[in-house]
């Protein structure tokens, strides 16, 4: 049994290494970056469709400064607001702006209401007087991942 629980820990000390030396940071369920279609691609399908599927990859704008709990991800000439599935895992609060990522879980055309928008100036750190001025909800492609990859 002893030995079975060293060659564990080598084992996952050995995947750690190998993605470490890959560049790679892997969040919430393990992930590759093999089939990642182009954001044009989703957002065709979302017009016939209330989720798709998909795998993505962009450049992380910003991130959740609170918790990281949400990111902020250009992808061609879009913004996407990134959460995570169940709040099941989080990625670092600090740091991330201008990596490369690859999501995979589903996108959405869907209304953010004024609540939700303001909640998420308000994690950012935006004045209460920017927060204010946030009055009307916005119609945007949102995408709830289930795994993620920060390069």
């Amino acid at each position: 049994m002893k030995n079975l629980i060293s060659l564990y820990f080598v084992f996952l000390m050995s995947l750690t290494v190998y993605s470490q030396e890959r560049g790679f940071a892997f969040y919430g369920k393990k992930i590759d970056t093999d089939n990642v279609i182009e954001f044009s691609e989703v957002k065709n399908l979302i017009k016939n469709q209330d989720n798709v599927k998909a795998k993505i990859e962009g450049t992380i704008i910003s991130t959740c400064p609170k918790k990281g709990c949400w990111m902020q991800v250009q992808v061609e000439n879009d913004t996407i607001q990134v959460t995570f599935k169940d709040y099941g895992f989080f990625i670092p609060k600090y740091g991330m702006e201008n990596k490369k990522t690859v999501i995979e879980g589903f996108a959405k055309q869907d209304t953010v209401s004024i609540e939700l928008l303001r909640h998420y100036a308000e994690d950012a750190g935006k004045q209460k007087n920017e927060i204010e001025k946030i009055i009307k909800p916005e119609f945007k492609t949102s995408f709830i991942a289930n795994g993620v990859i920060i390069k």
